[in-house]
């Protein structure tokens, strides 16, 4: 008998060689009709294989990211099952899951695949799965997995298993194909109802350019027809939200092959919707106690290797700024940090003096690879809401949650309402990849776990994603379309101080380092912006919006009266202004809505005889005719309903 841990702490006792679906079953039928992949002792193992020790189990659904990834894994499978057989001759790579479907890589020699291709492939891909082809793990030695693919002259899957180890080649096959894999898939083909091969790009062998070029196969595929078609509308959605489309319709922001690639150039509406959030974050910022600090866009280059980030990011920053002095060299500033850690130590501090919280919107640098950049995601110039508090060991706890008191005012005024908290801790088979002492790590990252309990945030801990100076608290927020976006982040730091030799005067007359959080609320303001654009659709929350109000006069004759309501607006501090082209109303109406303005006050005779404005709100129609002190009330009322209080 064994016994097996489930994930709610029960323990149960069962036959040795039970499998995980067998397990399922017990539990309950209904479960076992949905579960598709499972981990026992944090291994992945497939739903067929026999249990024979005492261990943890975790059962997955399509539900579940380790059931996605198991799902859009077999499916690759089948994917190159059904290449295969229009393509006898094609060379199969690798074919991995990835965040949404999957991909094959495969070497077609002289032919090509094409979108036209795409439907003979999704009708021979379903019908292989209506097989219900069981996927079945097998071992193999080496010298037979070379003599296999030596023979098919699969030369990339030869050098694949050349650097596997004798005893751990494995071979996944399912109805006739067989392919080399690890394992991790589904109980058979049949649970594939859905498929849609998504496109066909290049892509180098290895990522390596100057390996053979291959083609890549996307795809994406579900247990019900019903989801992929949600799935396929969701991308639709996604088209018309794309942030790069409502910058350039809303007049926000642009890109000059002249200035440089990954540079953007924030126009007037732009660049005023970013001065408005600065002046909220640094609004609460001030409340919560921190100074504003401004740096150089360059520094020495010494002052990186300093910090660290030079033998980190060096490959990623721009190349080095020479003088005419010899010897001396400038970088473009990649990180802020360094920065504020000299303005720290620019005088002495005692433990009276701290927390010392400097906050800057500091402009990085960072020689993104040109493939990599994505409009205001992925750039090379970019701002941070960057902060650093240097306080006493004694003050993280709090300081630490005084900063996640923050992040959740941001996110609460911003609409982003449905978010997980991630704590990102060190890759415990990597540590050549981080910097410091290991006391200090383990301090940092259980002060983050206990901040995060006590705040009571929904909170998961993934190995290997903290910053190579300290590990972190990540927020991913989901947007209106359920997509993950990784926003704002806090960090705790015991190295810094340590190599910038910073120390504050203790109550014992002593010198102590100093412990240092970074954080970063927004993240960056190009890429906070872009997920904001498109989470609201460019509709952004009203004290946000660039124009909250325009003006259409039905003819020139209430042009004066326009601009006398104008006036009275801009008294109030309502952002508005006057479409006085010669169109007619409707056209006028229809470019206001195009625009996402929030309210459009038509004003014709009736309107000026009364003193009043007839009100549209953007999306809904007509809402009534106001009296202007009223419309005033009105707005103002809105906009304190959606921004909170700090």
């Amino acid at each position: 008998m064994i016994q097996i841990t489930l994930p709610d702490g029960s323990v149960k006792e069962y036959s040795s060689g039970i499998t995980p679906m067998d397990v399922a079953k017990s539990i309950s039928e209904g479960l076992a009709r949905n579960v598709i992949s499972a981990k026992f002792n944090e291994n992945t193992v497939e739903t067929t294989t026999p249990l024979t020790e005492n261990g943890s189990l975790t059962l997955f659904t399509f539900n579940d990211a380790d059931g996605k990834k198991a799902f859009w894994h077999s499916s690759a499978h089948v994917l190159a099952q059904a290449i295969t057989s229009f393509y006898p001759k094609v060379k199969l790579t690798i074919g991995p899951a990835i965040d949404n479907g999957f991909y094959y890589d495969v070497d077609l020699g002289d032919d090509v695949i094409s979108e036209k291709d795409f439907p003979a492939i999704e009708k021979k891909f379903l019908e292989l799965a209506r097989g219900k082809h069981v996927f079945s793990m097998r071992e193999v030695s080496k010298a037979d997995a070379l003599a296999k693919y030596s023979a098919e002259e699969n030369q990339y899957k030869v050098e694949l298993i050349e650097n596997l180890t004798d005893g751990d080649i494995t071979f996944c096959d399912h109805s006739d194909f067989t392919d080399l894999c690890r394992g991790g898939h589904i109980p058979h083909t049949g649970i594939i109802k859905a498929i849609k091969v998504m496109s066909a790009a290049g892509a180098y062998w290895r990522g390596d350019e100057k390996n053979n070029q291959l083609t890549r196969i996307y795809g994406v595929s579900f247990p019900k027809q019903k989801m992929l078609t949600e799935y396929l509308e969701m991308l639709e959605e996604a088209k018309k939200r794309d942030h790069r489309k409502l910058g350039k319709e809303l007049e926000l922001f642009a890109f000059s092959a002249k200035v440089g690639q990954g540079l953007p150039l924030w126009l007037p509406k732009g660049a005023a919707l970013r001065n408005r959030l600065e002046k909220f974050l640094e609004k609460a910022q001030k409340k919560a106690g921190y100074e504003m600090v401004m740096t150089p866009h360059i520094g020495q280059k010494e002052l990186y290797v300093t910090s660290g980030h030079y033998a980190k990011y060096g490959e990623d920053s721009f190349q080095p700024i020479n003088t005419p002095k010899e010897g001396e060299e400038f970088l473009l500033k990649p990180m802020n940090c360094p920065h504020h850690c000299e303005i720290y130590n620019h005088k002495p501090y005692s433990y009276k003096d701290l927390p010392k919280r400097f906050s800057e919107f500091g402009t990085v640098y960072r020689y993104e690879q040109s493939g990599e950049l994505h409009g205001l995601t992925r750039v090379r110039g970019f701002t941070q809401d960057d902060a650093h508090i240097f306080c006493t060991p004694e003050q993280l706890d709090e300081e630490f949650k005084n900063v996640i008191d923050l992040v959740l005012y941001v996110f609460g005024s911003l609409g982003f309402e449905d978010f997980t908290a991630q704590v990102s801790i060190r890759d415990m088979e990597n540590l050549d990849k981080y910097i410091g002492k290991t006391e200090n790590w383990e301090k940092a990252e259980q002060a983050i776990i206990n901040a995060a309990k006590d705040k009571g945030l929904d909170f998961v801990i993934e190995e290997g994603e903290a910053a190579f100076y300290g590990p972190k608290l990540d927020f991913m927020v989901k947007d209106a379309l359920g997509r993950s976006w990784q926003l704002g982040t806090i960090q705790v730091d015991y190295n810094l101080p340590e190599r910038f030799d910073l120390n504050y005067k203790g109550s014992d007359n002593q010198l102590h380092r100093p412990v240092m959080i970074h954080r970063a609320p927004f993240g960056s303001m190009e890429r906070f912006i872009a997920v904001l654009l498109e989470h609201t659709g460019g509709k952004f929350p009203l004290w946000l919006t660039p124009e909250q109000v325009i003006l259409l006069p039905i003819s020139e004759k209430y042009q004066k009266y326009a601009e006398k309501v104008l006036d009275l607006l801009e008294n109030d501090e309502i952002r508005a202004l006057i479409d006085d082209r010669s169109e007619k109303t409707g056209r006028k109406i229809r470019d206001a809505e195009v625009s996402k303005i929030p309210f459009m006050l038509i004003v014709g005779e009736q309107e000026e005889k009364d003193g009043t404005i007839s009100v549209r709100k953007q999306g809904e129609g007509d809402i009534g005719t106001f009296k202007i002190d009223e419309f005033v009330s009105f707005i103002q009322k809105e906009i304190n309903s959606t921004i909170k209080q700090f």
